[in-house]
């Protein structure tokens, strides 16, 4: 590992001007500038001028046929042509831009090879590189790495072809043996010498390989050890519950839970009876059920002995969720309360007693539960709902109110399996991946913008059955820069359009809490008949009675986005319907449009959402909790993340990888990284 983290400047050739140059690029070390990777390579195979197409990038090999002509613009701009004979009868022209001192180095009867951009109907290439000679084989793959500053891409591979003639030698493997034997891996050095320096796509291809599978095992043993050693640190509790009083509970519900269901109740009352302290994140389709599923978990520990608490993130969901969860356990005895914001004086001081002396059994609130002067008797289970709206400490602080009380995070926002083992890889993931019977797909449609009359009259229908409907805008205000419908003229258009037959709701993110709690609560009990708003409903409130969900401008939501506020309808036993408003102009936009049409399932949807956007731009670039990957891509190298899991689990808790030679290496990284330090582990 030493020779790794030499400064840059041992390398030959490298001066203290070219050090900060690199250092700009990031590269400070031996190991940087052999890690520089390229993020892409161009074909220069050599081909014969009939089969390059118009406007292609191409490499020809000719002879200078006539002296160079050179003219001259305004600020210090040049054009420089030169005919080119091409075999033995095709004479093009070669055109270089601010290239002027090419002049006198390009002579009549020199050999050379061009490459740059071909127009085929002037016979024109627009050169941008020159090889003095005969095309060479070795040059048909070329790397293009990422540049800035004063640093060019030949210099730069210069750079590199020195640092491996003086360091290749001395790279030292990481994968054990035995892995690379299993999966015919190459040796590291040799697999980044060709990335660097690649004979053949396949060679590039099998060290490519190489590199994304040692990157993404790595990640994953970082992953395995925080699960483990958060594990074997977390001193939880088994819980002595009462699988016949759960079973009671489970049979009492005016549902039959389905198959997924089931299936995830019984991991977590796995969990709930395990030595170690439950850290599972339930993700689910809109309307799958988490909420059935977290009301057996609450149960199950009260019949322990303990308290539980729900957090939610809006005051009209907490409202809800306790409504529904006092009536599923009333009948049992167990006393449920709701803690908001909203709950003051003789009633909030009562509650907070109650709840310290344990007549509390399960909590229901918004972020007011993680206040200090909310304390639990015994607090054994917390569940938190659409967990990413909640920050780091907020979701710790609920969890430091009980002794190492098992946790549950929920989310409605299905996740591609590859983000979920990677993003959530120290939890354990349980997913519903059925709908519950009998529940009516959502008709989804997309409209023009020119057809807003028809759709307008479609909803007129739907109010006169007594229904209500959303409408979702990109924007709050009009913009200047983006010609999308903001929520502040729709509301005016539409107040206009519906008269006194309607009352149409306001809300967006510039409202005050109270506000948007007072907007919702308004259209959740039918005070308002249509819900004019920004994504910030996304997740929101329960309201049966809306059938109709509009979006305007949609093909500038993402998938996963557009199905969210979809899910906001089709609560109830009546038919739900989405329209779509768009003109995308993108053959991506309109591929949006037509799966949204076509498909239901939300994981298929990430999944699709995942492979169009990259997963940077899936939870939001800065809060996605995504590592940036030098080689690996989490859409294309799903398969390898799989099994660098899989391989990573059977390591670490293997007793083998802790005391023989052949993963000495690995340790070694995972120590650079921090992995053992307890203040890494939460």
């Amino acid at each position: 590992m030493s020779i790794l983290i030499e400064p840059v400047t041992n390398v030959q050739g490298i001066g203290e001007s070219k050090k900060s140059d690199l250092e700009s690029l990031g590269i400070l070390t031996v190991g940087d500038l052999l890690e520089y990777l390229p993020f892409r390579y161009d074909d220069n195979k050599l081909k014969s001028l009939p089969e390059i197409e118009h406007d292609e990038k191409a490499t020809i090999e000719g002879k200078v046929h006539s002296e160079p002509s050179l003219r001259h613009f305004p600020r210090k701009k040049s054009r420089l042509s030169v005919r080119v004979l091409v075999g033995e009868k095709f004479l093009i022209t070669a055109v270089f831009f601010n290239r002027a001192f090419l002049k006198n180095q390009i002579t009549p009867g020199q050999t050379v090879t061009l490459k740059g951009k071909w127009d085929k109907h002037k016979m024109t290439l627009n050169a941008s590189d020159i090889h003095f000679g005969p095309y060479q084989s070795d040059q048909s793959i070329e790397p293009v790495y990422p540049l800035r500053g004063e640093i060019y891409m030949k210099s730069l591979r210069k750079m590199i072809q020195q640092a491996f003639q003086q360091y290749g030698q001395l790279i030292p493997e990481v994968l054990p043996e035995s892995l690379s034997m299993r999966y015919k891996l190459m040796k590291r050095g040799e697999a980044l010498y060709r990335m660097h320096f690649p004979s053949s796509f396949d060679v590039l291809k099998m060290a490519r390989r190489t590199l994304v599978y040692e990157e993404l095992l790595l990640f994953q043993l970082k992953m395995q050890l925080f699960k483990k050693i958060n594990r074997e640190m977390s001193q939880g509790k088994s819980l002595n519950l009462s699988k016949e009083k759960t079973q009671a509970f489970i049979s009492s519900l005016p549902f039959t839970l389905t198959e997924a269901q089931a299936r995830v109740v019984g991991e977590i009352l796995k969990d709930l009876q395990s030595p170690y302290r439950m850290n599972r994140l339930l993700q689910g389709d809109v309307g799958s059920g988490k909420t059935a599923v977290g009301a057996v978990a609450l149960y199950a520990a009260v019949t322990a002995g303990k308290q539980g608490a729900l957090m939610v993130p809006t005051e009209i969901l907490a409202e809800q969720h306790f409504q529904s969860l006092e009536k599923m356990f009333a009948p049992f005895g167990i006393r449920t309360e709701l803690l908001t914001s909203s709950v003051k004086g003789k009633k909030r001081k009562e509650i907070l007693q109650s709840l310290s002396e344990g007549e509390i059994s399960v909590m229901i609130g918004t972020h007011a539960l993680i206040q200090d002067e909310v304390n639990f008797k015994d607090l054994g289970l917390v569940i938190t709902d659409e967990q990413h709206r909640f920050g780091v400490n907020q979701r710790r602080v609920l969890r430091e109110k009980g002794s190492f009380p098992d946790v549950l995070f929920m989310t409605a926002t299905p996740i591609p399996r590859t983000l979920a083992i990677s993003a959530f890889g120290d939890m354990d993931v349980s997913t519903i991946d059925v709908m519950p019977a009998g529940r009516k797909t959502i008709k989804t449609h997309w409209a023009k913008h020119d057809m807003l009359s028809r759709i307008l009259e479609f909803v007129r229908k739907e109010l006169k059955k007594g229904r209500q409907a959303y409408v979702i805008c990109p924007l709050i205000e009009e913009s200047e820069k983006i010609d999308v419908q903001n929520a502040i003229d729709v509301h005016a258009q539409l107040s206009m359009y519906f008269g006194e037959n309607a009352s149409v709701g306001l809300m967006h993110g510039r409202l005050h809490p109270s506000e948007k709690e007072q907007v919702m609560r308004q259209f959740a009990e039918n005070e308002s008949q249509i819900l004019v708003s920004t994504t910030v409903v996304e997740v929101g409130v329960n309201v049966p009675n809306a059938t109709v969900m509009i979006i305007y401008d949609a093909d500038r939501f993402g998938l996963s986005q557009l199905h969210q506020l979809r899910g906001r309808v089709g609560r109830g036993s009546e038919q739900s319907y989405c329209i779509l408003i768009a003109d995308p102009k993108s053959e991506e936009g309109q591929e949006r449009m037509t799966i949204m049409t076509e498909t239901a399932n939300g994981f298929e949807l990430s999944e699709k959402d995942l492979q169009l956007r990259g997963p940077g731009d899936f939870f939001g670039s800065k809060q996605s909790g995504l590592p940036d990957f030098k080689t690996a891509d989490l859409v294309h190298d799903y398969r390898v993340l799989e099994t660098a899991r899989k391989d990573a689990a059977e390591l670490v808790f293997s007793e083998y990888f802790w005391k023989e030679d052949q993963y000495t290496p690995l340790r070694v990284h995972l120590e650079a990284a921090g992995v053992f330090q307890n203040d890494r582990l939460d």
